[in-house]
């Protein structure tokens, strides 16, 4: 895909798979809501959840944003890079308003004091990529 249909299918997905690296060193595999921070990948979690505890020990991951339901409809960019942690009351409250920016069927009135609420008890990351692959399989029939 080019950075264009990159950029375009991560301004359009909601959901981000991400793993994160479990003290084991097995992967922590979760889906989560994301926003986008100029570009960037960003995302929140509960403070005490293991994705947390994952990243404030390793802050490296990897995420797969995926589209499509028959093979020649799969598309996907996987971002792999390191994350930026975010403890600040009004920089997790602003993450938190980018995802709940993306979900347009629930009232906004509800999603602000969700946020509002929600925000006390959360971290936030951005993503730092480092390298990024992306494959669009609608191109295999052209």
């Amino acid at each position: 895909m080019t950075d264009d249909e990159v950029g375009a299918l991560l301004a359009y997905a909601r959901k981000v798979q991400t793993a994160t690296i479990n003290p084991d060193g097995t992967p922590h595999l979760v889906t989560m809501f994301f926003g986008l921070a100029e570009g960037r990948i960003a995302f929140w979690t509960y403070r005490s959840s293991q994705k947390a505890r994952n990243l404030a020990r390793d802050p490296r991951l990897t995420c797969l944003v995926e589209d499509g339901e028959d093979y020649f409809e799969l598309r996907g960019v996987q971002v792999t890079g390191v994350v930026t942690r975010i403890e600040d009351l009004p920089g997790v409250t602003a993450v938190g308003r980018l995802i709940a920016a993306r979900m347009p069927d629930v009232p906004r009135d509800a999603l602000d004091a969700y946020v509002t609420h929600a925000a006390r008890k959360r971290v936030a990351y951005l993503v730092q990529p480092a390298r990024t692959a992306s494959w669009d399989h609608r191109k295999l029939l052209s």
